[in-house]
């Protein structure tokens, strides 16, 4: 039985991971801050639910903690990391950005150290489609460049990039950064737009519709997210010999075990056509409130995905309408509404 570290199993994606590598028959220990970002109580549900299954156990700490993290990565001893804890959100990174750069940059770095030291054989680690910023080249791939982030969140995400790299080829450890799509799901949090929409629809108040609407974003189905990073860990990158360079349409690093996956559905679905997807959902529509472009955002999110589908063979194609109801049954369920 492979053993898999998974940090911020308590969030949001960690929860739906942890879950899915258990039920595919790994071992998994999971690493958590639980920190007050948004509810804990709902964090600790879903440690609380996890915990059920035999082959999982959990530890509550932060990254920044480098003794309590070396004690438990050193006890459990993983063959794979998978690091997801950060601090998340591109509209808090403006309130407060200090705590971008303790979570996202020093937590990282704490990571990359144990990484390092464990000698694994695969660390993967959550990034951001964020990070490519002001880019119009779309759809985004990940060869492109990504120079000019336009929050702090992304910036600090942007810098845990360079650093596993920078890792990736002093110690050859292989390593792939997988950026993701604006996830959502059940059990999701509640600072995402789609839990923010339905709770405010059930309550009968508008809805915060930024740039007026115009915006784009490549959803992702929580479970399809999970199951790329499932057969991703099956492919560490290796350092390609110098005299055979990197294949076309790969980010493989010419000179670390390193490679970045973009992880989205490549379909940029509007705003309008969103919520439309939440009243349908509901059966009820929604009273909207049209604001001007938050700042650190973007307009639009489109993922080209043919790497990862080379890679594995998976293509994530949950439907918008189909998701959104998944994630509207379960609203009702856990709120009884």
């Amino acid at each position: 039985m492979r053993r898999v570290f998974i940090t911020g199993s308590a969030g949001f994606i960690g929860y739906h991971l942890s879950r899915h590598l258990l039920d595919a028959g790994f071992q998994v220990h999971g690493y958590d801050g639980m920190t007050p970002y948004y509810d804990v109580a709902l964090k600790r549900k879903r440690h609380a639910m996890l915990l059920q299954h035999p082959a999982f156990a959990a530890t509550e700490a932060m990254l920044e903690d480098v003794a309590r993290l070396d004690e438990t990565i050193d006890r459990f001893s993983p063959q794979i990391v998978i690091h997801l804890a950060a601090q998340a959100g591109v509209r808090y990174s403006l309130e407060n950005p200090r705590s971008y750069v303790e979570s996202n940059v020093v937590g990282t770095f704490n990571l990359l150290e144990v990484a390092r030291r464990l000698a694994v054989d695969h660390l993967l680690i959550a990034s951001t489609s964020s990070v490519y910023g002001a880019s119009e080249a779309m759809p985004f791939r990940e060869t492109q460049p990504t120079d000019h982030p336009l929050s702090i969140y992304a910036a600090t995400k942007k810098a845990g990039e360079a650093m596993a790299h920078s890792y990736a080829h002093l110690w050859n450890l292989p390593t792939t950064m997988f950026r993701f799509f604006t996830v959502y799901g059940s059990w999701g949090r509640p600072d995402l737009a789609y839990f923010k929409f339905v709770e405010a629809i059930l309550q009968d108040r508008p809805i915060d519709v930024y740039n007026h609407g115009r915006m784009w974003r490549d959803f992702t189905a929580v479970e399809d997210l999970a199951e790329a990073v499932r057969l991703l860990i099956d492919i560490p990158p290796r350092r390609p010999p110098a005299d055979e360079g990197v294949p076309q349409g790969d980010s493989l690093s010419p000179v670390a075990p390193y490679r970045i996956v973009n992880i989205g559905n490549s379909e940029k679905v509007s705003l309008a056509d969103f919520i439309a997807a939440i009243e349908a959902a509901l059966g009820r529509t929604a009273r909207r409130r049209d604001l001007p472009m938050q700042m650190g955002d973007v307009p639009v999110t489109w993922a080209d995905a043919s790497l990862l589908h080379r890679l594995t063979g998976f293509q994530p194609k949950t439907p918008i309408r189909e998701g959104m109801q998944r994630f509207v049954d379960w609203y009702r369920a856990y709120h009884g509404v």
